[in-house]
């Protein structure tokens, strides 16, 4: 993992339970465009269409798919940075 241009990896960190739902998360690192960076993707298992009881592996298969997804379709900008 010294290399992150090399491995732009998204690994699972664990299953938490809110209030509202429950939740599979993943930690980002990589390089993209010359910029190293980390993010934190966290799914809701109702929006992966699993259920709580599956086996692990399936829960964090189809988050993942949905993670990576959306992580990939994200458009970000700096708070208070307006570019011309």
């Amino acid at each position: 993992m010294d290399d992150l241009s090399e491995n732009n990896l998204i690994r699972f960190k664990n299953i938490s339970k809110k209030k509202e739902a429950i939740f599979a998360n993943f930690k980002v690192k990589g390089v993209r465009g010359g910029v190293n960076f980390t993010a934190s993707i966290t799914v809701d298992l109702a929006a992966a269409e699993v259920h709580p009881g599956d086996v692990l592996e399936k829960i964090i298969e189809e988050c993942a798919r949905i993670g990576v997804k959306e992580f990939k379709r994200a458009e970000f900008q700096f708070e208070g940075l307006t570019v011309n």
